[in-house]
C-alpha cells in the first residue's frame, strides 16, 4: 500500500554540502603537499557530494517513489527541496491530469452492425505505489485497458433502436448514461494500476463506411414513415371534425356516398405532397 513520506528540508543539507565543498577545496589548495590535509580535503569533497546526492526537487503535482535496495520506503508528494538518504532509489511520477485520445476503433455493436467508435479519457495517478510497482508501465496499461473498455461498451449496446426496439440504452441516444457506464468500467479496469478516472466520453460514433449509406437510407425511410403517420392521424381528425361541424350546423345533408367522396377528396388534399388543384362544380348538389 502507498505510504506518505515527509523527508527533512533540503536547505540545511544544501548549506552543509556547500560548506564542506568550500572547506575541502581550501584544504586541497593550502595542503602544501601534506598528505593528511590532502586526504581530509578529498574526504570533505566526497562527503559534500554524498549530501548533494540526497537532495531532490519535487515540482508541483509530481511525486517521488523511494525504495531502499528493493524495499519500498514511501512516496513523497509535497513539492519543494528535500533531503533523503542518498542510498535511496527514486522513481518519478506525475500527479497531473492527463488526456488520452483513443484511436477510432472498428467493432460490431450488440446487433452485429460494424461501427466506428472512439473515446476521450481524463485520468491521473492516484496511488503511486500501484502505478510504480503493480504494473510494468502504467501509461501503456491505461492505453490498452481503455481500448478494451471501449470495445466492450460497443458490443454491449446497439447503435440505435432500429435494430433492437426493446433496448433501453443505445450508443447514439444513451448520452450521459453511456459515459457513466464507460467511466465505471474504466475505474474497475485501471484500479490495479492506481489510476483515477476523472471523465470519459464518447468522442466519435458512426456506422462503418461499408454500411453507412444503407443505414442513412433506412433512417430517412423511418423518418418519412413516422412523418406520414402523423400526417394521416392529423388528416383523419380534420375530416372527422369537418363532417361533425357540417352536421351540427345543418349546413348540408350528405348521404353515405357523398360523405365517402368528401372524405376521399379531403384525405387526398391533406395527405398529398403537392398542393391540390381545385375543381369548381357549378351544377346542383344532386346533379
Amino acid at each position: 500500500m502507498e505510504k506518505s513520506l515527509k523527508p527533512m528540508s533540503g536547505y540545511l543539507a544544501l548549506f552543509i554540502a556547500i560548506a564542506l565543498t568550500g572547506v575541502g577545496i581550501y584544504l586541497l589548495v593550502n595542503a602544501e603537499h601534506q598528505a593528511p590535509w590532502i586526504v581530509a580535503g578529498i574526504l570533505l569533497v566526497l562527503l559534500s557530494l554524498f549530501f548533494l546526492k540526497g537532495l531532490m526537487i519535487i515540482q508541483p503535482n509530481h511525486s517521488r517513489v523511494l525504495n531502499f535496495f528493493g524495499k519500498y520506503v514511501g512516496s513523497v508528494k509535497e513539492n519543494g527541496l528535500f533531503f533523503v538518504n542518498p542510498l535511496y532509489g527514486s522513481y518519478k511520477l506525475s500527479l497531473r491530469y492527463q488526456n488520452f485520445q483513443g484511436q477510432t476503433l472498428k467493432v460490431n455493436d450488440k446487433m452485429g452492425n460494424p461501427i466506428e467508435i472512439g473515446a476521450v479519457i481524463v485520468w491521473r495517478v492516484g496511488d503511486t505505489y500501484k502505478a510504480a510497482y503493480q504494473v510494468a508501465n502504467y501509461i501503456d496499461y491505461v492505453r490498452t485497458q481503455s481500448e478494451a473498455a471501449v470495445r466492450h461498451l460497443a458490443v454491449s449496446f446497439p447503435y440505435d433502436t432500429m435494430e433492437d426496439e426493446q433496448a433501453e440504452i443505445t450508443l447514439r441516444d444513451g448520452g450521459e448514461r453511456v459515459n457513466k457506464i464507460l467511466e465505471q468500467e474504466l475505474a474497475e479496469r485501471l484500479e490495479p494500476a492506481g489510476i483515477l478516472i476523472q471523465e470519459a466520453r464518447i468522442s466519435h460514433l458512426a456506422y462503418a463506411p461499408e454500411i453507412a449509406g444503407a443505414m442513412l437510407q433506412r433512417q430517412q425511410a423511418t423518418a418519412i414513415v413516422a412523418a406520414r403517420i402523423k400526417i394521416v392521424e392529423g388528416a383523419v381528425g380534420m375530416v372527422d371534425l369537418a363532417l361533425k361541424k357540417l352536421s351540427a350546423d345543418n349546413i348540408v345533408e350528405l348521404d353515405d356516398e357523398r360523405k365517402a367522396a368528401m372524405v376521399s377528396n379531403l384525405m387526398v388534399v391533406l395527405c398529398g405532397e403537392k398542393a391540390a388543384t381545385p375543381v369548381l362544380n357549378a351544377g346542383t348538389l344532386y346533379q
